[in-house]
């Protein structure tokens, strides 16, 4: 049996094989839209730039405020866009697009987080590929209220500088881990498409607040180092969710507030716990980390403002001063491999204190694992026990009155401690839900997840909140 051999192509055969891959990926071409605001902080009455890139010759915009109810505060269809270039170092200097449109915030947009759908739609290819094609992303900017503290006394100060830290657009972060080549940076700017964390943490902090008639004043991280004088406003200043990343000027600026009286919860875990030091007047920030050494601050000897763990000894301003506990004794449950599948609940210790009222619970009782909120982060202090009962020992910097109210054992992975020269090899700490008074009252949950059981309806999670919402909230200057 024969078997018949290839013609040949032919140049009309090579002509059109060559046109129909040029047709075939005429659809394959980039198709994105991304942008963010020049200012993630502002007032009613101020304008927000945006600046936008992509490859669509125009896209709409939707803004919206985000809580109980999401509510489309301004939106339009067919902006002219453009395509920009991206900085070789865009992770660190931003993308320095120009300005593409620009909102006024009115009077009727309540103080909040606003979040910002940039999106783009088209018919797909000229020749094939003609589905229907959308992209979009998202921006974020804060308003803050026309009028400080007139409507309420109780300021969330939204963890800003954490959603920086943790995005990695242009090829960089503050973690190798997610960085390019697993290279980790050392100063991250705001002014590139972000990477938001609210609608993990605060929002269901938020949405919780909203729908038991907690009204709330919104700020971000920057604005406790570039407008302290919002304080004085306010009675209690809320942290929720992951707050891993202060400036010297924020704590400065929030403790001499507390020694004047205000009151602080840390709805939060990881809280304070590395110091970064603002650029361009707060359009970026740097934190070397455990990279310390390669900070031109540790040449000078001068290690005030050295961008390194709070709790370490060249800094020696540990953040337990500040919220009672800190992450050297604390660490991870359900989460990097420690305690994985094991209850993530606190234990009662001294149910008589006043945080627990109306919760019914007892000493030795459990709450919160359902929704597991001990973890993915948490804070501790060192403890001594007596008699059963954890006390602080005070020796790391947590103030003498800080009262140790729940624990839950947690633990460092290897790889994010082992750094410090002065880490116990394996040491095991534990979460420590407490309360200290010094001037004004500082109550901690000592965990990222307390949120999680706002929204699980955890009853104890709830009555403890209130709790400290309404005690905290009334008065600046008061014995708690």
């Amino acid at each position: 049996m024969s078997v018949s051999q290839p013609k040949s192509p032919t140049l009309i055969g090579l002509f059109f094989l060559a046109f129909s891959t040029v047709i075939l990926h005429a659809g394959d071409d980039a198709f994105f839209i991304e942008g963010y605001a020049g200012d993630i902080s502002v007032a009613p009455g101020e304008e927000v730039a945006f600046h936008v890139s992509s490859s669509a010759p125009k896209f709409s915009v939707e803004i919206t405020r985000m809580g109980s109810e999401n509510r489309v505060m301004w939106s339009k269809a067919d902006i002219p866009a453009q395509l920009y270039p991206i900085p070789e170092d865009a992770s660190a200097n931003g993308c320095q697009w120009p300005e593409t449109f620009r909102v006024t915030v009115g009077p009727e947009w309540k103080t909040g987080y606003y979040s910002v759908t940039f999106r783009i739609t088209d018919t797909g290819g000229k020749w094939v590929h003609r589905g229907k094609r959308t992209a979009e992303s998202e921006a974020f900017f804060v308003v803050r209220p026309a009028e400080p503290g007139k409507n309420s006394k109780i300021l969330l100060q939204l963890c800003t500088n954490t959603y920086n830290a943790y995005n990695n657009w242009g090829g960089f972060s503050v973690y190798a881990y997610s960085g390019m080549s697993k290279n980790q940076g050392h100063q991250v700017s705001f002014q590139r498409p972000p990477r938001s964390q609210f609608s993990r943490w605060e929002l269901p902090f938020v949405i919780w607040c909203e729908e038991n008639g907690y009204e709330l004043d919104y700020a971000t991280n920057g604005d406790l180092e570039f407008r302290p004088e919002l304080l004085e406003n306010y009675h209690l200043v809320l942290s929720v969710g992951h707050d891993e990343y202060w400036s010297a000027p924020m704590r400065d600026h929030l403790e001499a507030w507390i020694a004047g009286g205000g009151n602080v919860a840390f709805f939060s875990g990881n809280s304070v716990c590395w110091q970064v030091r603002s650029e361009d007047e707060g359009k970026s920030f740097t934190c070397f980390k455990q990279n310390y050494h390669l900070d031109p601050v540790f040449q000078t000897r001068d290690f005030r403002t050295l961008s390194t763990a709070w709790s370490h000894h060249l800094l020696n301003r540990p953040e337990n001063q500040l919220t009672g506990v800190g992450f050297l004794e604390g660490g991870y449950r359900g989460s990097h491999g420690q305690f994985m599948g094991e209850e993530a609940a606190y234990t009662v210790h001294r149910p008589e204190h006043w945080v627990f009222e109306g919760t019914g619970l007892k000493r030795g009782d459990q709450f919160g694992g359902k929704d597991t909120i001990v973890g993915y982060e948490a804070d501790g202090c060192q403890l001594e026990w007596r008699d059963g009962l954890p006390f602080a020992t005070h020796q790391d910097g947590t103030p003498e009155s800080f009262e140790v109210l729940c624990t839950c054992p947690v633990r460092w992975h290897p790889d994010d401690c082992e750094w410090y020269e002065r880490w116990e090899i394996g040491h095991t700490g534990n979460a420590c839900m407490g309360i200290y008074t010094q001037g004004g009252t500082v109550f901690t949950a000592a965990t990222t997840d307390w949120a999680h059981g706002l929204a699980g309806k955890d009853k104890a999670v709830e009555q403890i909140t209130r709790n400290v919402l309404d005690r905290l909230s009334k008065s600046r200057i008061e014995e708690q």
